[in-house]
């Protein structure tokens, strides 16, 4: 028998530029269907599996099928291979099944069966006309995913791991090595959040012209309308430029984010020197000794990649990417007690352990529901009730945070996602089987982690619990904060019976502290800015500082610092050094500037 099963697949349609294609073979990347319905693009974990992928995120409830169109070298037989995964390997049926239609019919086998990222075998097709329709259709709304669809000619699958897959995407892709769009600008700001934005208006309206790198369609990271966290803090010297970006007090969670995010992105776009670059993540720092040449950058569907060149750079990707890729210092994790002298003796190890390790504050996935005038009916979901266990809710807010010292919350953050996702469906399938929940459906669910804790650079000065608890006071102090300093633990370490996905936080009282312009600089890289939580500290001394606002301040002090770096064409270091004073009475002018009234 012919290897091949003849299907007539007709199709009148155009050529997609996403599809590569090399010879005998075409790699179609998921995110960039033409059509992609009810999927989601979801970058968040590009560095961890090698792509942005496609994520069927329908809440239980299956979403609309992507769709594109390809065109093939020839008609003939093809082998076709899909990129995926079980997202939840286990003793019941996957979460995350799918098929695969091409010209209207499905084609093999039920898909994302595969523990772990990889290739799986679809089938084998003969085409008789060179253009294909290519739909992928979701069987169960509980987050199936596909990086990519090979079409070969011959029965060989491609490259499993990270390496070879990324030279071999390389290779089929026929991509040089640098883009082929070079950008120069003033500043080019990395991380599209409350800190980045504040950093990219203040350079701005010092005159700057500003790239502002985003890898989400909507700007304030974990304050956007995607993730829904109220901002808190205060404004200290930065108020005008912080209530053009920040949230009213709404509970997180609330659909309201959407009235700040039009705020948000509306200010942000009214600023004729921020070129903005949304949907864009980088991928590369390239520096040169001790100082960063360039940020490379590809668009999260499109694929297009650009190279950014300025003199400074801004790190607010909160996971300290650029620096990382710079060979900038960082930490992770928590301090000896001892190393900083940041003990409280009530809390003990909850608080900062005798030995350093591994454990930082975790991830939240926030969601909602929403009573309606009629009956809705939920799935069981077997794959999820290992995590939720007997714990029952209709909606989750802060203490909805995951973390565990053997995993990281950077390298680990899909799991870190995927185990809060099956905490929420599984408790509130829970919460389903009281009669009083029977007019309740899932009205929205996250699928973005909201991260605390990870990687924090290193600048010329660590700020520490103890200089918040002292409220010590620096000549360079830059941010100024009045919140308390909090630390969260997940509640398991207390019981071994409550969820591992609950926390708790423990609140130090401190007096008004200082944050120094010497922890938003790198230590050993020359041009380099960091402002929001990758900022430089301990873990503990970010217990305070972390929030929203105060980040926001941060980002405004490095944009101000930025403008004095170019008019005397210096490093950051030397605007501490040398420009200490002009610096601080720029600063001090933010505060006398009159504050528009905003319209919401």
């Amino acid at each position: 028998m012919h290897p091949f099963r003849f299907r007539k697949l007709f199709l009148l349609g155009f050529v997609l530029h996403f599809c590569i294609v090399y010879g005998q073979e075409i790699l179609i990347e998921a995110e960039s269907f033409d059509d992609p319905g009810g999927w989601v693009i979801d970058p968040q974990f590009e560095q961890q599996m090698g792509s942005p992928f496609l994520l069927a995120h329908g809440m239980g409830r299956p979403v609309k099928n992507a769709k594109t169109k390809i065109t093939l070298d020839t008609g003939g037989g093809y082998h076709i291979w899909v990129r995926t995964k079980n997202w939840v390997p286990g003793n019941w049926e996957a979460p995350g099944r799918f098929q695969l239609k091409v010209d209207g019919t499905f084609i093999g086998k039920t898909l994302g069966l595969r523990s772990g990222w990889g290739w799986e075998y679809v089938d084998s097709v003969s085409v008789t006309s060179r253009e294909i329709d290519l739909e992928l259709v979701d069987l169960t709304g509980f987050n199936g995913r596909v990086d990519a669809i090979y079409f070969s000619t011959v029965k060989k699958e491609p490259p499993a791991s990270l390496k070879k897959l990324a030279e071999w995407r390389k290779s089929i892709k026929a991509e040089p090595n640098a883009p082929p769009r070079t950008e120069s600008y003033d500043l080019v700001v990395v991380g599209g959040g409350i800190a980045g934005c504040a950093a990219s208006i203040a350079a701005a309206e010092q005159g700057l012209r500003v790239a502002l790198i985003h890898d989400r369609p909507f700007l304030g990271g974990n304050a956007s309308e995607e993730i829904r966290v109220h901002t808190l803090g205060i404004y200290g010297n930065f108020e005008r430029i912080l209530k053009k970006l920040d949230t009213e007090h709404y509970p997180n969670g609330s659909v309201d984010a959407k009235l700040d995010q039009k705020k948000r992105d509306d200010n942000v776009k009214s600023y004729e020197n921020i070129a903005l670059f949304l949907n864009h993540r980088a991928y590369e720092a390239k520096a040169e000794g001790d100082t960063i040449q360039y940020v490379d950058a590809r668009h999260t569907s499109t694929g297009e990649r650009i190279r950014f060149v300025a003199p400074r750079f801004v790190d607010s990707t909160g996971d300290g990417w650029i620096g990382y890729w710079a060979g900038a210092e960082f930490s992770y994790g928590r301090e000896s007690v001892d190393t900083y002298g940041e003990d409280w003796a009530e809390h003990g190890e909850l608080w900062s352990p005798k030995e350093p390790d591994n454990a930082v504050m975790g991830s939240s996935v926030l969601w909602g529901s929403k009573k309606t005038d009629r009956e809705h009916v939920f799935p069981e979901v077997p794959w999820a009730m290992p995590v939720a266990k007997r714990y029952a809710k209709v909606a989750g807010e802060w203490q909805w945070e995951f973390s565990r010292p053997d995993l990281h919350q950077i390298h680990d953050a899909e799991e870190i996602r995927d185990h809060m996702l099956r905490a929420i469906y599984g408790s509130f399938y829970n919460a389903k089987q009281d009669t009083a929940n029977a007019n309740r459906k899932l009205e929205w669910v996250s699928y973005l982690v909201g991260k605390r804790e990870s990687r924090r650079l290193v600048g010329d000065h660590i700020f520490t619990f103890k200089d918040a608890k002292e409220g010590r006071k620096f000549p360079d102090g830059v941010v100024i904060e009045t919140r308390d300093v909090d630390i969260h633990y997940q509640t398991v370490l207390e019981d071994e019976e409550n969820p591992d996905f609950i926390s708790e936080a423990l609140f130090y009282k401190t007096p008004e502290y200082y944050i120094p312009y010497r922890s938003l600089y790198s230590r050993n890289i020359a041009n380099l800015f960091m402002a929001g939580r990758n900022f430089s500290c301990s873990h503990a001394g970010l217990g305070g500082p972390r929030v929203m606002r105060t980040t926001g301040q941060m980002g405004a002090a490095v944009g101000l610092a930025a403008a004095l770096c170019k008019k005397y064409n210096v490093g950051p270091r030397e605007i501490y050094s040398g420009y200490l004073n002009e610096y601080l009475a720029l600063i001090e002018e933010q505060k006398f500037e009159k504050i528009p009234e905003t319209k919401r």
